[in-house]
């Protein structure tokens, strides 16, 4: 059934938003928007054509490359049982320590396997490469299976050259599917113009992308990237969710010089969840990967309500506060790939 939406009018007066613009907003009404939620509270919501639940907050395994591996099982254990089901990790966190964390403590903690929805990526752009990542990373995570695969941080033309190119990791991924180690497809991007050549190049299943209220009001970094997706089917994934922009010129960076700011009070957390949560067609955040940002974000996911006018006129002026984290000039242009047509077919 076809995705219904309604716009919901942001007569914005700062952050470089023009007057009268109209962010799309899901209706909550629709059949693919409805929450089941675990009985701990935390909601669940259909990932777009796959049909499979996920929770309304993911794990971010990048966490655990952070912390001793007794706190990692705990934390883990402890997302687990307030309602995630959906765990993310990349062998690029931590250079592999957050996979070989995440298997020991999902092994260490019982958790079924069948009542995860498991993903990971890969950052390399050629087939060879790309197929010893995901080998390595199922051993890592004691699977046999991810449930999603992504190519990951695609930011550049060449990037996306090299992914669709003969030999490349799109055909890695393609196989791996057919062999059943990976069920669904899908890439996280971080600039609107690698986002857009990829989803002109397959079918992808799911976008992970930055999705947040400051990147929004500040140059609306997600509407075009958004609107593709809803026009191909695609959920989308939002990270950086709850970040509080980029570090400002000589301020102290805290949290052991994480290179972006985060939301730290809870309230805050909460609006900004129900912004990006509210976008058609997110249906999940990551949240920054520390620990107590994620409790945090399990309460904001639990409290979840749609996005109101206050809530938006609120976060549009708190935008103005914060430096975009990924500011337009950054975005290179991308180019559309020449075999993305040979992709497309195989979708």
């Amino acid at each position: 059934m076809k995705r219904r939406t309604f716009l919901k009018t942001v007569a914005a007066t700062s952050g470089g938003i023009a007057l009268g613009y109209r962010p799309v907003f899901a209706d909550p009404a629709a059949p693919d928007r409805q929450l089941n939620a675990h009985p701990s509270g935390l909601p669940r919501r259909m990932l777009g054509r796959t049909g499979a639940r996920i929770s309304i907050v993911g794990y971010p395994g990048f966490a655990l490359a952070k912390y001793p591996q007794e706190e990692g099982n705990a934390s883990l254990r402890q997302a687990f049982d307030a309602g995630i089901n959906y765990f993310d990790v990349a062998p690029a966190y931590g250079n592999g320590k957050a996979e070989i964390s995440m298997g020991l403590a999902m092994e260490a903690m019982k958790i079924p396997r069948d009542q995860v929805f498991l993903s990971c990526k890969t950052k390399r752009r050629d087939g060879e490469g790309a197929r010893a990542e995901l080998e390595r990373s199922l051993q890592r995570l004691k699977t046999d299976h991810f449930d999603l695969y992504q190519l990951h941080v695609v930011a550049t033309d060449k990037d996306v050259q090299e992914i669709f190119a003969p030999g490349g990791a799109m055909e890695t991924l393609l196989q791996a599917r057919k062999e059943g180690k990976v069920r669904w497809l899908g890439f996280s991007a971080h600039t609107k113009s690698a986002a857009l050549a990829l989803l002109k190049g397959y079918k992808f299943d799911t976008v992970m992308y930055p999705i947040n209220f400051i990147e929004h009001f500040t140059h609306k970094f997600d509407p075009e990237v958004l609107a593709f997706c809803r026009k191909e089917g695609a959920a989308a994934i939002a990270i950086k969710a709850v970040s509080a922009g980029a570090w400002k010129p000589g301020e102290k960076k805290n949290r052991n010089n994480w290179w972006y700011r985060t939301l730290e009070e809870p309230g805050e957390i909460a609006q900004a969840m129900r912004f990006s949560l509210s976008l058609d067609p997110v249906v999940a955040i990551l949240p920054t990967s520390f620990f107590d940002i994620t409790e945090r974000c399990i309460a904001g996911g639990k409290a979840y309500r749609p996005a109101t006018e206050p809530d938006l006129a609120q976060l549009r002026e708190l935008a103005g506060k914060y430096a975009p984290l990924f500011a337009p000039k950054a975005d290179a242009t991308v180019s559309f790939s020449p075999h993305s047509e040979y992709y497309a077919s195989h979708a």
